[in-house]
């Protein structure tokens, strides 16, 4: 029976790491900061230099080197675990993999397997399409295959959780925002407990809820268990039920977005000036009317961010399903797909092309929402200036 190393011996190698890193970043900023001197840079410029070259460093080892990386690996067969990057006769094989689809007709007696047939591959492992839906049209049976079934439904569930949760989450926020900017007693208290949720971490926010919706123990269904009795029906499996994954998840996301975007809102709110609403009652407008041509006009600037950044935001969700976990049957988030392809799986050349498909995407739903601002989102200087005044 071995003993317990200790703390101190476990975590030593890692520690002496840290220290051999640290002492090596030392000794470059320092030689950097001589040579900079013996060029004749001002003592200013070099000491900013040098102090910035952390920074620096970890952004060329951690940021866009991973990136130049994984471009590269997506145009390859690499697994992790036995393997090392090969070229494929077809550089694009892994993005054809991903988004490959068939449709065939499914007669009597037929397989599924066999009537849909597999891809023309350059890797020595067949790549077979699998079913993804059948479909009934004038009489017939017709099967829609995909060579990878559960990217796609991970896609699926990726836009239908942004639809959900990016319209109720910029609502809820500019409601939030709206009575947070009343002038009543104790305010500033109502601000601070709104914004907990934006400084709690993602990881205990996930556990909280997985714990909230547990399909057994659960605080939700505990609540509901009187409502389960009367109705004679089984307490509601939300996390563990394919119906109501989506559901869960959405609610689960509300919760973050009444901290930050509310904040943002909040200032917003207070930037527009009392005199509008001012100008607008003496001229008779109501409530109504104050709030469609003056708060949301005013507002727009701050709903176009809050919108963007939770364009991006929901589309990359990871942390919450990394800590509550679901059947990849009943669909998968993108970002949890990529990891499980590159890290469980060991597909990293796959993972990678999987993970650019991600970023396009998200590149390409971003630069819609920005060429559409134009129409909708209003900046006060600039159409001052475009009228002279």
């Amino acid at each position: 029976m071995t003993s317990d190393p200790g703390a101190f011996a476990t975590y030593y190698p890692t520690l002496l790491r840290y220290a051999a890193v640290a002492v090596a970043l030392a000794v470059l900023m320092y030689g950097v900061y001589r040579l900079l001197r013996w060029l004749g840079v001002k003592r200013e410029a070099a000491t900013g230099v040098t102090l910035v070259l952390p920074w620096v460093v970890g952004f060329l080892a951690f940021v866009l080197f991973p990136i130049v990386l994984s471009f590269y690996l997506s145009f390859t067969e690499y697994n992790v675990l036995w393997d090392s990057p090969r070229s494929l006769e077809d550089p694009l094989f892994n993005y054809k993999r991903a988004l490959s689809i068939k449709v065939v007709e499914l007669e009597e007696g037929q397989r599924p397997l066999q009537v849909l047939g597999v891809l023309e591959s350059p890797s020595p492992d067949t790549v077979r399409f699998r079913e993804l839906d059948r479909i009934r049209w004038g009489g017939k049976t017709y099967l829609v295959g995909a060579t990878d079934p559960y990217f796609l439904k991970a896609i699926w569930l990726t836009l239908r959780y942004a639809v959900f949760n990016i319209p109720l989450g910029l609502v809820g926020a500019l409601c939030v925002a709206l009575l947070l900017n009343q002038k009543v007693k104790g305010v500033g208290f109502w601000r601070t407990l709104y914004y907990v949720p934006a400084v709690l971490p993602a990881a205990a926010v996930a556990l909280l809820w997985f714990w909230i919706f547990g399909p057994t123990s659960g605080l939700i269904n505990s609540l509901l268990k009187p409502v389960y009795s009367l109705l004679d029906m089984q307490p509601l499996g939300w996390f563990t039920d394919k119906d109501l994954v989506l559901p869960s998840f959405v609610i689960m996301g509300l919760w973050g977005v009444f901290g930050a975007n509310t904040v943002i809102l909040l200032a917003g709110l207070k930037n527009i000036p009392t005199e509008l609403y001012e100008a607008a009652a003496i001229d008779g407008a109501g409530t109504g009317t104050k709030f469609r041509h003056i708060t949301i006009p005013m507002l727009s600037p701050a709903l176009f961010y809050n919108l963007v950044t939770g364009t991006i935001a929901t589309l990359q969700l990871f942390t919450q399903q990394a800590f509550i976990p679901t059947k990849r049957e009943d669909g998968w988030f993108v970002n949890w797909f990529v990891y499980n392809e590159a890290f469980n799986f060991g597909h990293m050349g796959y993972a990678s092309a999987l993970g650019w498909m991600l970023t396009l995407m998200i590149v390409v739903l971003t630069l819609f929402i920005f060429r559409s601002s134009s129409a909708w989102v209003f900046y006060e200087g600039t159409r001052r200036d475009a009228g002279g005044g």
